[in-house]
């Protein structure tokens, strides 16, 4: 028997009983309780969408009152020790891991779409020099959609596969073709003999050698960081891909829309604000005095708390492993001495105790890029790496699920009540 929830509405003391599943009830029952028979009936009212689920989703697991992040069920510390990036976006969009037939055709398919057409690299040498990463990036996802005219037909899961394929696959020459672009380099093509995140490397900074070989560790630490960024729920840019992708619009205009969401700095730039915050520290005796201006109001800990997050971000956690892999390659960034007097403090002092304040994703990996030599400009370009894989995977789940509409919100609206018009010569100032 299914679980209900009993409503008094005090307006009317009529009592109404909603059923419940999962924990949650359907926000369309509410609209049998009302208070006159020409009544709209009751609607929620949630700005940012804090506790309301748009959809049902078996992609990604997210606790963040106990600090979990599960892809599939796999705990995403196991993955990021045991697995690759490719084999990673394989279980996100498959919903299990690979056999080894499996991952050895899957990763032949992704690396094989690696290349772009001529024409999408004449379209990007149209960027002035200077344009921002993120900008050339949406817009040229966006054109994608104008070469593949058959993603259209999103219905057939054939089509919707070699999307997926291209997307994962092109985004990465993409992103480094925005850095090529910035630095006037000529671009270099796509190296299919190497990993997915060695060929990223490759695609970078790869100069005059003939053949170019990636440090392994920085390889590797790459691959972890695209794991861990890979899929991350119902965050506001997966959730523009699924409102967009409501509409049956093909993927590549998706994932445009869902970069365009990630571009801004309160989602995807916050590593970028994380380094300008302890740039501007500079130093560990300075850690204490900026911690009293953010007690008083008059900074921001950038790096810490999270809209899900009430405990340590478990992604931090590897990242902050990660790093010092790094750092043993690319020598140390003093830089990581202040962000760590800043996470000691942060996690004794009762104010952020009290406000659940831990370092969060964005905390340590933009140490790792800046080590890596990555510019601050392209970070959120490499954050919309691998989050391509996720929002693809959350496309496809998308576009099979029999509940979903097209995305529709409801308003409240507090304007003015019926005016008359008024002609332009009788209206005063």
């Amino acid at each position: 028997m299914a679980e209900t929830l009993t409503v008094t509405d005090n307006r009317t003391g009529n009592n109404y009983e909603v059923e419940m599943d999962h924990g949650m009830i359907r926000a369309r029952d509410l609209r049998q309780i009302r208070d006159g028979a020409d009544k709209f009936g009751l609607m929620s009212y949630d700005p940012g969408f804090d506790n309301t689920a748009s959809c049902k989703s078996a992609i990604t697991e997210l606790d963040g009152e106990r600090g979990i992040l599960r892809y599939r069920g796999y705990p995403i510390e196991q993955l990021a020790e045991k697995s690759t990036f490719l084999e990673v976006a394989y279980l996100l969009v498959h919903g299990d891991l690979p056999t080894k037939p499996q991952l050895t055709s899957w990763v032949h398919n992704v690396m094989h779409h690696t290349s772009l057409h001529e024409n999408t690299k004449k379209f990007m040498e149209g960027f002035h020099y200077d344009a921002h990463p993120m900008g050339m990036l949406i817009s040229t996802v966006s054109a994608l959609s104008t070469f593949y005219p058959d993603s259209k037909n999103v219905d057939d899961y054939e089509t919707r596969m070699l999307q997926v394929y291209r997307l994962i696959g092109k985004i990465t020459t993409i992103a480094s073709y925005t850095y090529r672009n910035s630095m006037g380099y000529p671009y270099i093509y796509p190296d299919t003999n190497l990993t997915y995140t060695g060929n990223f490397l490759n695609m970078m900074y790869r100069m005059s050698e003939p053949r170019y070989q990636p440090e392994p560790v920085l390889e590797h630490a790459l691959d972890v960081l695209f794991i861990l960024h890979a899929d991350h729920e119902q965050n506001c840019s997966t959730n523009t891909m699924r409102n967009i992708g409501s509409t049956k619009a093909d993927p590549y205009v998706a994932v445009a829309g869902a970069a365009a969401a990630l571009s801004g700095p309160l989602h995807g730039g916050a590593n970028e604000e994380v380094l300008r915050m302890l740039n501007e520290i500079g130093t560990v005796n300075a850690v204490p005095d900026y911690i009293k201006r953010v007690k008083s109001g008059e900074m921001r800990l950038m790096g810490f708390g999270h809209r899900v997050y009430k405990n340590y971000d478990p992604r931090a956690k590897i990242i902050k492993q990660t790093a010092y892999q790094v750092f043993e390659v690319t020598g140390k960034n003093p830089l990581i001495d202040v962000a760590l007097e800043l996470e000691r403090i942060a996690l004794e002092d009762e104010y952020f105790v009290q406000r659940k304040l831990y370092p969060n994703v964005d905390f340590y990996s933009g140490l790792i890029y800046e080590a890596m030599e990555f510019p601050t400009r392209i970070f959120t370009a490499l954050f919309a790496i691998p989050r391509t894989a996720g929002w693809v995977a959350q496309w496809m789940e998308q576009v099979t699920d029999s509940e979903q509409k097209i995305a529709r919100p409801r308003q409240d609206y507090i304007g003015s009540d019926k005016r008359e018009f008024v002609p332009l010569e009788a209206r005063s100032s």
